[in-house]
C-alpha cells in the first residue's frame, strides 16, 4: 500500500492550506454569529475548483482519486465545521451517486454546473420516522406516464435550505421492503418542490440543515438513477463512498485542536510554568496526537482500498465510526487544558466541541456503524467457516 501523494497532490494541498489559512479562516467567527457561510466565501471556494473535488475533468470538475479528495478535505476541516460540511456534503453524498451511479445523460445534465458550484447538491434520505431506521422510508413514488409523483417529506437534510440538485430515496413498490426503494434525481425547480423547517442547531452554524416537502412533485422518468427497486442498495453505496471523505474532515479538526492546545499550553503560565510541563498537559497532548496518527493511516488506507476497488463496507464503517470518537474525545481535552477560557465563546475551542457531537449521529450513528462492522466480521468468519 502506497498512501504517498504525488507532487501535484500535495501542491493542490499547500494551495488549499493557504486558501484555508488567509481566506476561509477569517470567516471562521462571522459564519457562527450569522449562522450563514457568506456569498464571497463560496464565490471563492468556486474559483478555486473545490466543489469539484470528485466529479471528472470531463464533466468539468478536478476528478480527484479518494485519496487526493481526502487530502484536500482534511485541509478544509481545518477552519469552520459549518461552512466544511457544505462542501463536503456537496462533493460527498450529494454528488457522488450522479458521478457513480447516473447515465450519461443525468452526468451531463448536472455534473458541469455542479463542479462549478454554480449547483450544490445534496442527499435525502432521512425521514421523522426513518432515521437509522432507513428502510422505514414512508416518501412514495408512484409512476404516471413518463413522470413519478413523490409525496412525502425529508428532514435533516444537509444543505437542504441552498442545495439545487438532491438524491433522493422514494418507496416505488411497498410490497416490497427494501427492495421496492428507489433513488432520483431531483431538481429544486420542479412542480411540487418546496423546502420547510430551516432546523437551529447545537453546532455546525452557517451549514443550513433543513425539512424538505414534497407535494405531488413532478420527477420526469428519466431521472430515475439506476433502476427502480435499487434505491436502498444506492443509498448504502453513496454512504460508504462518503465515510473516508467525513474521516478526513473530522481529522483536520483534530489537528487543529491538537495545534491550539500545544500553542495555548506553551503560552499559559501556572504555578511559575507553562502548563505544558505538567505531566497531566503532556499525557493528554501525547494522546490526542496519538489517536490523530492513527485516524490519519485509516482514514488514508481506506481511501486507498476505495481508489483500488475493494470491498471497504467494514472498513468506511470503522473509519467513520473511529473518526466520529477520536473528534469528540480530542475535543473535551482541548477544552480541557483550556480549562475555564476554553468554555468561552471568544475561543474557538468552544466551537469545534459543540461541532464535534453531530458527528456521531449524522450518516450513520456510531452505534449503526457498530452494527455494519459486526455483521460484516460474521460474514467473514462464515465464509472462512472459523468455528470459535
Amino acid at each position: 500500500m502506497d498512501f504517498s501523494f504525488s507532487g501535484e497532490t500535495l501542491e493542490l494541498k499547500r494551495r488549499v492550506r493557504q486558501f484555508v489559512r488567509e481566506v476561509a479562516e477569517p470567516y471562521a467567527d462571522e459564519i457562527e454569529k450569522q449562522d450563514e457561510v457568506p456569498r464571497q466565501l463560496l464565490e471563492q471556494t468556486m474559483k478555486m475548483g473545490l466543489f469539484g473535488l470528485g466529479i471528472p475533468k470531463s464533466y468539468g470538475g478536478l476528478g480527484l482519486s479518494m485519496l487526493d479528495k481526502c487530502a484536500v478535505l482534511e485541509e478544509l476541516g481545518y477552519t469552520n465545521n459549518g461552512y466544511a460540511s457544505i462542501v463536503g456534503c456537496h462533493t460527498g453524498i450529494g454528488s457522488v451517486g450522479i458521478v457513480e451511479l447516473g447515465s450519461e445523460a443525468q452526468k451531463r445534465a448536472y455534473l458541469p454546473d455542479m463542479a462549478a458550484g454554480e449547483r450544490l447538491g445534496a442527499f435525502a434520505l432521512t425521514e421523522p420516522d426513518a432515521g437509522s431506521h432507513a428502510y422505514n422510508l414512508q416518501t412514495k413514488a408512484v409512476r404516471i406516464k413518463d413522470k413519478y409523483i413523490l409525496n412525502g417529506t425529508k428532514h435533516f437534510i444537509t444543505n437542504g435550505a441552498i442545495a439545487d440538485v438532491f438524491t433522493v430515496m422514494a418507496v416505488t413498490d411497498p410490497q416490497q421492503g427494501v427492495k421496492g426503494i428507489s433513488s432520483f434525481i431531483v431538481d429544486k425547480r420542479f412542480p411540487g418542490f418546496s423546502v420547510g423547517q430551516v432546523h437551529d442547531k447545537m453546532g455546525l452554524r452557517g451549514s443550513p440543515v433543513a425539512q424538505l416537502v414534497f407535494e405531488d412533485l413532478e420527477v420526469p422518468a428519466e431521472n430515475l438513477l439506476g433502476r427502480e427497486g435499487q434505491g436502498y442498495v444506492n443509498a448504502l453505496k453513496i454512504l460508504t463512498n462518503g465515510r473516508a471523505g467525513l474521516a478526513a474532515r473530522n481529522l483536520g479538526s483534530c489537528q487543529k485542536l491538537l495545534d491550539l492546545s500545544a500553542g495555548y499550553a506553551s503560552r499559559r503560565v501556572q504555578f511559575a510554568k507553562p502548563i505544558f510541563e505538567q505531566q497531566a498537559v503532556q499525557h493528554m497532548l501525547a494522546d490526542m496526537a496519538m489517536e490523530i496518527e492513527a485516524l490519519r493511516w485509516m482514514t488514508y488506507r481506506t481511501a486507498w482500498m476505495t481508489d483500488h476497488k475493494a470491498n471497504v463496507i467494514k472498513e468506511a464503517a470503522m473509519c467513520k465510526l473511529y473518526a466520529s470518537e477520536v473528534f469528540n474525545r480530542i475535543a473535551d481535552r482541548a477544552l480541557q487544558i483550556h480549562g475555564g477560557m476554553g468554555y468561552m465563546k471568544e475561543f474557538e475551542i468552544e466551537r469545534f466541541y459543540r461541532d464535534a457531537r453531530i458527528t456521531r449521529i449524522y450518516e450513520g450513528t456510531s452505534e449503526i456503524q457498530r452494527n455494519i462492522i459486526a455483521a460484516q466480521l460474521r460474514k467473514e468468519y462464515e465464509q472462512e467457516a472459523i468455528v470459535p
